[in-house]
């Protein structure tokens, strides 16, 4: 847990200082909501990436952030905004385990 927490909160810093020094920044909630998004995709990854969680049960919890996701970008900006967030949060949760997939193990835990 504390793993996925370290993954979470280095995900979420690394991606908004990237997007803030590099690209225009022009709402800064926004881009720390997307870089939230970013860190919680792979704290998440990485803490469901264990034998005792079934597809169905990673699954399920992914499909529920992203409604999190939604519904916390719709009522602090607008549903149109919230959006991107979920795409951002599932192209990396996908990601991870593609990564994964290529080991052996089916883990980057391990």
């Amino acid at each position: 847990m504390k793993r996925a927490l370290m993954y979470f909160v280095l995900g979420t810093g690394i991606i908004f200082l990237i997007n803030y020094l590099f690209m225009e920044v022009q709402d800064l909630g926004l881009e720390l909501y997307y870089a939230m998004a970013f860190g919680l995709a792979w704290g998440l990854a990485y803490f469901l990436d264990d034998a005792k969680f079934s597809l169905f049960q990673k699954m399920g919890l992914s499909f529920g952030v992203m409604a999190l996701l939604v519904a916390v970008g719709a009522l602090i900006f607008n549903l149109e905004l919230a959006i991107p967030s979920i795409i951002k949060f599932s192209t990396v949760f996908v990601a991870y385990y593609l990564f994964a997939s290529f080991r052996g193990s089916k883990s980057l835990r391990n």
